[in-house]
């Protein structure tokens, strides 16, 4: 019961505030001390380099360094400056322009926090300008930003892949599926929900200053630099030219070209991106040490064992399991980070999924899918968080609350298509 107690120990610092590398490793530590003496963590030194080792891994701060670049050239707001002239005319036509927006930042920079805190800057007030409802500006904002977890190059995807020891380039094409059946059921509620209530999106008044052309072909030039990006970097991957690691390299130069076509390039911006860079990449291997260690002792200790065996006595076997991991990680996901789900949450269920003849491509999916909507679900959702911080004193929180609800329905229902109808998505249910 040692480990069990360890676990839920954990859980309770982590819901607390406390760091999340120093948690892991602290209870590592103590609890490895006293089940099993100081000799239990020998071999800790060689866990360690073989994280620091791993090439797969290399792709996570590269990634990383891509967003922050593209971050800094003000590639939102040329995106969303275009696409809501180019739809604004239409009712909802700019809640629709930040669905795409959002698409393509997620695509293309895959930073969560970053992609609701640009749009919330930039997109909010011009909805809010022109009467669009606040439940749907900021739900709509909000959905958009978290497609950063399910769209690849997603970082998350990438640190599955590394825990499941699945190829990074399988996950990133099992997730265009349900990245793009996302994107479309979110515009299609748009449409909808403008039908029936044209009051919540009006269209923008024609801009007589520019002509139609004139507002198609600056679209054009805002978006085909960061979808070339996203064709060369992803396009790379799956046609096999290269590793996801070596792509992400291709990312970092594609990011620093991108930023002298939208003359933003500095030397000085590259310095502030690097930092910001090493700064999110020591965050998340500082968390992979502290995990490395906790789920050595955990095993050590004989948790996992116990965790299995009570795992396999679930009702509905396979089906009781998938149900049970799913509300686990969706509820974990109200109070902690992605990365910590990941390297501590994942590996643990890992074996039993294995042991039940579950695909991991399939399991790591719904995974992906599940973190998605826990950034959204009130009221601990990341992204809530970030919109609240960046949003006007008339928009409440309750507002943005209520604005997602929609939205999380939408995810949820995308996830059970995941699990009931997995070959619609290429995917198999079990190997």
């Amino acid at each position: 019961m040692i480990g069990m107690i360890m676990f839920l120990a954990a859980l309770f610092m982590l819901m607390l505030g406390f760091p999340v590398a120093f948690t892991f490793g602290g209870l590592a530590l103590f609890f490895g001390v006293f089940s099993q003496g100081m000799d239990l963590f020998a071999f800790m030194p060689y866990r360690i380099m073989s994280v620091m080792q791993n090439t797969v891994l290399m792709a996570v701060p590269l990634f990383i360094f891509m967003g922050v670049v593209l971050q800094r050239t003000r590639l939102a707001e040329q995106l969303l400056t275009s696409m809501g002239r180019l739809f604004g005319g239409l009712p909802g036509g700019l809640a629709i322009s930040t669905i795409l927006v959002g698409a393509l930042l997620a695509a293309s920079t895959g930073v969560v926090g970053a992609s609701v805190v640009a749009m919330g800057l930039i997109s909010l007030p011009v909805m809010l300008a022109h009467n669009y409802d606040k439940r749907l500006a900021t739900g709509t904002i909000c959905a958009a930003g978290t497609l950063g977890q399910i769209v690849p190059p997603s970082i998350i995807l990438i640190i599955l892949g590394d825990v499941l020891g699945l190829p990074v380039g399988d996950l990133f094409r099992a997730a265009v599926g349900p990245g793009v059946v996302l994107i479309g059921l979110y515009i299609v509620y748009i449409l909808i929900m403008t039908r029936f209530k044209p009051e919540t999106a009006p269209p923008m008044p024609e801009d007589n200053s520019i002509s139609r052309k004139k507002e198609v072909m600056n679209a054009l030039l805002a978006i085909i630099p960061p979808l070339a990006l996203i064709v060369i970097v992803l396009g790379s991957i799956f046609t096999g030219i290269a590793t996801p690691t070596e792509s992400s390299a291709l990312g970092g130069v594609g990011a620093i070209v991108l930023a002298i076509i939208y003359r933003q390039f500095s030397f000085q911006m590259v310095w502030n991106a690097s930092k910001d860079t090493v700064k999110v990449t020591a965050m998340v291997f500082a968390i992979l040490v502290g995990a490395t260690a906790f789920s050595m002792v955990f095993s050590y200790t004989g948790g996992d064992y116990l965790l299995e065996e009570w795992m396999l006595a679930l009702p509905g076997e396979k089906w009781g399991f998938i149900i049970l991991a799913m509300l686990v990680i969706m509820v974990l996901g109200f109070f902690i980070d992605f990365v910590e789900i990941s390297f501590i949450i994942v590996p643990i269920l890992a074996p039993v999924a294995e042991a039940l003849g579950i695909n991991m491509l399939w399991f790591a999916i719904l995974i992906a899918m599940n973190l998605q909507t826990s950034f959204l679900t009130p009221p601990f959702g990341f992204s809530l968080f970030y919109l609240r911080g960046v949003a006007p004193p008339q928009v409440r929180t309750i507002d943005i609350y209520k604005g997602v609800l929609p939205f999380i329905l939408l995810q949820v229902f995308v996830l059970a298509l995941i699990v009931i109808f997995p070959e619609w998505f290429g995917m198999s249910s079990s190997y």
